[in-house]
């Protein structure tokens, strides 16, 4: 079975994810890590995003994998742990548009779709449930109020010890946003047959067992 999950930046796709794979004892495939994961080796190691040949031979020496340590899902870059570096705003800042790259998207998806190929999988994402899992048997597309996604990415990194404030946090979330809808390759857009969860004034609880809802629904009626 694959679950599909879209949404914006910080509004809590990853949260959903993570919360019904652990629940349906499914894997979790955090595609958003992925392409933080190759944005942190192209600044790393200088890698020039426009110059085509460069990407491409960038892209040979990337391997992305990830561990379930300790309940919590780890990203690996070339088998190392780079888990607390792709979360920094850093990456924030440069992430959409290396996402925006097609070579880059090409790589990935080929790797998302192998890892389902053979598992029951719930992936979050921007394009999963339009491009990566067109046929996917559930489509989610999780969205929330502006100013909730700000709080709620704010109030995470200052807890990881970020030193940001609200307004850096605002003006990264609209600077993503306006690339992820407008980009020219598998820009994010909610898919014909996504069920749009707006949780805006939902709790985690709340919005897995909505979701969870709608899963015991299809696997009742198969």
């Amino acid at each position: 079975m694959t679950i599909a999950i879209d949404g914006y930046s910080s509004c809590g796709k990853s949260t959903l994810a993570m919360a019904l794979a652990k629940e349906l004892s499914f894997i979790y495939v955090d595609s958003g890590a992925m392409y933080r994961a190759v944005t942190h080796y192209f600044l790393k190691h200088d890698v020039a995003i426009y110059n085509s040949i460069e990407v491409e031979r960038a892209l040979e020496r990337v391997n992305i994998d990830f561990a379930n340590i300790k309940g919590n899902n780890i990203c690996f870059l070339n088998n190392e742990n780079v888990e607390n570096e792709i979360r920094s705003m850093r990456i924030s800042n440069s992430v959409s548009e290396v996402a925006a790259i097609g070579l880059v998207r090409n790589k990935l998806v080929k790797i998302q779709r192998l890892i389902s190929s053979n598992n029951s999988v719930v992936m979050d994402g921007r394009d999963i449930g339009t491009v990566v899992f067109p046929n996917a048997d559930i489509k989610f597309f999780v969205t929330a109020d502006k100013d909730v996604r700000t709080q709620r990415r704010y109030d995470e990194l200052i807890n990881k010890g970020k030193e940001v404030t609200f307004r850096e946090v605002q003006q990264n979330l609209e600077h993503r946003d306006n690339i992820d809808t407008t980009r020219e390759i598998s820009p994010l857009r909610k898919a014909d047959d996504a069920i749009e969860i707006d949780n805006t004034h939902l709790n985690r609880e709340d919005q897995l067992q909505l979701a969870l809802s709608y899963i015991h629904k299809l696997q009742a009626n198969c």
